[in-house]
């Protein structure tokens, strides 16, 4: 309920009331009654129960036990005030809200009962004996009605939480779905081409040399020319497969631009910041797919398991190596289980194969996460020979 703007405008608004109900209250206690024995008692009791009140907020709303012993505080002072001034009996309809908003349901119901006693109990007292039924239905009718309409409100907000978590877990089932859906065709669509391309053109080059060897010492040109005939069959599928390997690029790097202005990309998808420090260098193709593919599967975790309001990309560019760092602002996990704080099992799968493409190209991946604290993941990839001649 904190985090809701509409519950902290209310809260707002009921302080607000309880201030000017304490004020109106203490001044028509001593315009009606010239200064007396207790007079110097409500004006310290109701000083007393203003600065009491001040400090509700810098407690928060939730029932922790010392939130229970404040209001509790707050509303003996107030009782006390009631009974030595009626007048302060109003003040009791923001400590209906407060009660309703801080404690369990049938803890408050019990507190709303009683400062309604005490409200028609003090409402009887200044009527000066006279009957008035309006004294005696008023306050619970208030007081019914405030709960009613705290409850309900209350209700609206779990259901329409309830609601959105709903819709969240469908999106993300869908979007699985999806993928699922995507991979298979993508495969079906893979499995028919390197069908019609690479296992056919792999069955005419066995055929062909399977029939230079028979007709080898009988018929050596005929031999011959079914060899270079395979030798160009082996071309074809030579291209065939460079062609496979560069589609199944990342498609932000296949669409041109470089690693730079893919992960710029990524960022602006995923509502994330990106900065490039140092001087760029060229990288191998090998080198960008990883650290964009890492860089995917991180802001993913982000997305899916972390509850970050932000996260950042860093690409940076040393003398020996190219470091990227993905930093969020989440709940973290502990790093050493790779649990992600609150849940079980979760972050830690895409880590194993994130540290395998960076181990791959000879570099390290390291995760400094703290449930509570963020997550940074940090790959960082050596600028060498061997590296880029294994590229």
């Amino acid at each position: 309920m904190e985090q809701d703007p509409d519950a902290r405008w209310l809260a707002r608004v009921m302080h607000i009331a309880f201030f000017l109900l304490l004020g109106a209250s203490l001044v028509r206690f001593l315009l009606r009654h010239p200064w007396e024995d207790r007079s110097p008692w409500i004006v310290a009791l109701s000083g007393a129960l203003a600065a009491l009140y001040l400090l509700g907020p810098v407690l928060g709303t939730r029932a922790t036990p010392r939130r229970i012993a404040w209001l509790f505080t707050v509303v003996a002072v107030w009782m006390v005030l009631v009974v030595l001034a009626p007048s302060f009996a109003w003040c009791a309809v923001p400590l209906f809200y407060t009660g309703l908003r801080t404690l369990p349901p049938r803890a408050a119901l019990v507190l709303v009962a009683l400062l309604t006693v005490f409200v028609v109990t003090a409402q009887v007292q200044l009527s000066n004996g006279g009957f008035d039924p309006n004294l005696i239905v008023a306050p619970p009718a208030v007081a019914a009605i405030a709960t009613a309409v705290f409850v309900h409100a209350q209700r609206q907000a779990d259901r329409q939480r309830a609601l959105i978590d709903d819709l969240i877990r469908t999106r993300r089932e869908l979007a699985a779905i999806e993928r699922r859906e995507g991979t298979l065709a993508e495969r079906q669509r893979l499995s028919m081409e390197i069908h019609d391309t690479l296992a056919q053109g792999l069955s005419s080059q066995q055929m062909l040399l399977q029939a230079a060897e028979r007709t080898w010492d009988t018929d050596p040109s005929t031999a011959r020319r079914h060899v270079r005939t395979a030798e160009s069959i082996a071309e074809r599928n030579l291209a065939e497969a460079r062609r496979f390997v560069h589609d199944l690029a990342p498609a932000d790097l296949a669409e041109g631009g470089g690693l730079e202005q893919a992960l710029r990309t990524l960022a602006g998808r995923e509502s994330a910041a990106f900065r490039v420090d140092g001087a760029p260098v060229p990288l191998p193709e090998r080198v960008q797919s990883a650290l964009l593919r890492i860089a995917q599967g991180a802001l993913a975790n982000v997305r899916e398991h972390a509850a970050a309001t932000s996260a950042a990309l860093t690409l940076t560019y040393l003398d020996d190596q190219v470091v990227l760092d993905i930093a969020d602002d989440g709940r973290g996990f502990d790093a050493g289980s790779g649990r992600p704080s609150g849940e079980r099992g979760v972050r830690g799968h895409g880590l194993p194969a994130m540290r395998v493409r960076a181990q791959q190209l000879g570099g390290t991946l390291t995760v400094e996460s703290t449930p509570g604290e963020g997550t940074v993941l940090s790959v960082a990839i050596p600028l060498s020979t061997p590296l880029e001649a294994g590229a």
